[in-house]
């Protein structure tokens, strides 16, 4: 395995590549069920987006791989990338039939919103091929982050599959074990598709949920001795309310305390925590640091509505940890 430092990366590349889903979003002014609302706000989203998004705010050169419909939304997501999020969108490239998707969340509960999902007949970003991940530096950027949904459907799961065949491994390259139902036939198809992926990971991130359908434990610590034994360098575990579990192959382990709030909108904070673990992985710091400085940010958006329009700046994250130094 390539162990080259975040530092030799290549000055030309982005710090991180996403590789993933987008859509435009639309979040309800209303809570409880669709029945209830009446207005939305727009905004875009999905995971991949979300995290460039994140770590763009917090000043890192970030590009998603994505496709959109040659669409007014297509345009729109583009304009939002570049203008409003500081996102390269170099590598977002357009289907000339298949329309932009929509994702509309519904708030009931706040703490576990449920995705209304248009991506009919087909998203373009489930079409992403070779020809569109060939000139995307992915051996060169400091970080790429993938999550597990982009291996869902052909033809973009060989296509992505072949990236990391060119990566080879290099540190940091990121598994986000994000588990839609939405995307799979079943759960034991994911599994199968997902497990054998693991070893060519540095740094995998789930939740229990997540871990039990790529590696079939729920338990956290069994969970990370799994994806330790496919020779990943870390285990990120998420424990929801209990914070989170990084797990090393040097054989440490720690308990990462999370930042309680009151929840407005479920949706992004682990987004913002996966932008915020890059930032903190780009800044040289170790991966227990990382994570805290991750569970900030998805604590602060996990307060606020929007997800990539409500992604915060470094000046928040610190406040946001300076107030709870203080009163702790």
């Amino acid at each position: 395995m390539s162990n080259t430092n975040s530092e030799e990366a290549s000055a030309d590349a982005p710090d991180l590549i996403t590789i993933g889903r987008v859509s435009i979003d639309l979040y309800p002014h209303q809570q409880g069920p669709m029945s209830n609302v009446t207005s939305f706000q727009k905004s875009i989203g999905g995971t991949a987006t979300n995290v460039a998004v994140a770590a763009a705010r917090l000043g890192h050169r970030a590009a998603v791989v994505t496709k959109v419909g040659d669409d007014a939304f297509g345009l729109d997501v583009r304009h939002a990338l570049t203008e409003r999020f500081g996102v390269d969108a170099t590598y977002v490239s357009v289907h000339p039939h298949l329309p932009t998707p929509l994702a509309f969340a519904e708030l009931d509960p706040v703490e576990e919103p449920s995705i209304i999902f248009y991506r009919y007949p087909e998203a373009p970003d489930f079409q992403l091929g070779h020809a569109d991940l060939d000139a995307v530096p992915i051996e060169d950027a400091a970080i790429l982050w993938i999550p597990a949904s982009r291996f869902s459907v052909e033809p973009s799961r060989s296509a992505v599959v072949k990236a990391l065949d060119r990566r080879e491994r290099r540190w940091h390259t990121i598994f986000d074990l994000d588990w839609r139902p939405h995307f799979w036939p079943s759960e034991g198809v994911a599994h199968a598709v997902i497990e054998p992926l693991i070893e060519q990971f540095t740094i995998v991130i789930g939740n229990r949920q997540e871990c039990r359908v790529a590696v079939g434990s729920d338990d956290p610590d069994e969970a990370a001795d799994r994806l330790l034994a496919k020779g990943v360098e870390a285990a990120v575990v998420k424990l929801g309310g209990d914070g989170v579990l990084v797990a090393k192959a040097d054989g440490t382990r720690t308990e990462v305390a999370p930042f309680p709030v009151e929840v407005v909108c479920g949706l992004g904070a682990g987004d913002a925590f996966g932008g915020a673990f890059c930032h903190g992985l780009l800044s040289g710091w170790s991966i227990e640091e990382s994570v805290r400085y991750g569970n900030a940010a998805g604590a602060i958006v996990a307060g606020r509505l929007l997800c990539a329009d409500d992604m915060p700046y470094v000046e928040e994250v610190d406040e946001f940890l300076a107030g709870r130094e203080e009163s702790s």
